[in-house]
């Protein structure tokens, strides 16, 4: 089935979230992940939001910010059915392009030590990790 790629939009909303889960990643429906956050941050010059569609559904997705030095690759996650087909390897490149676009050259993402799979696709696609580095995180609320 032929796969394309695009940028994000409202409607893909449910089927995104729905993608979230089915791949287990943290969400926060009521707080960042909410319809109307989501809707918010996609008026952010900085936010790039890209999916994967196949057959008229998203079965991938990546969600890349900067802060204008660096670029954060976040939400990648591709269907498991669709897996082991260079979907997830795509997404982060075309998300790399993007941010190269507004000037970066450095990029990073934040994973989880228990997601081995993502650990082994960055480390394929050239990131170096960093056990040396602590991650802190002060947050309004817990919907955050």
């Amino acid at each position: 089935m032929e796969v394309n790629f695009r940028k994000f939009r409202i409607d893909d909303y449910d089927r995104v979230i729905e993608l979230w889960k089915q791949c287990g990643l943290p969400l926060k429906p009521r707080g960042r992940d909410s319809r109307e956050e989501i809707s918010r941050q996609l008026e952010l010059p900085q936010v790039i939001f890209l999916v994967a569609e196949a057959g008229g559904r998203v079965v991938g997705t990546v969600l890349a910010t900067h802060d204008g030095r660096k670029g954060w690759i976040n939400r990648l996650a591709v269907d498991p059915a669709f897996r082991r087909q260079g979907l997830g390897q795509k997404l982060v490149r075309l998300a790399e392009e993007e941010l190269e676009k507004a000037g970066l050259k450095m990029f990073a993402a934040l994973i989880e030590e228990v997601n081995l799979a993502s650990i082994q696709l960055f480390q394929k696609l050239g990131y170096e990790f960093h056990p040396e580095i602590k991650y802190f995180t002060r947050k309004e609320s817990s919907e955050i």
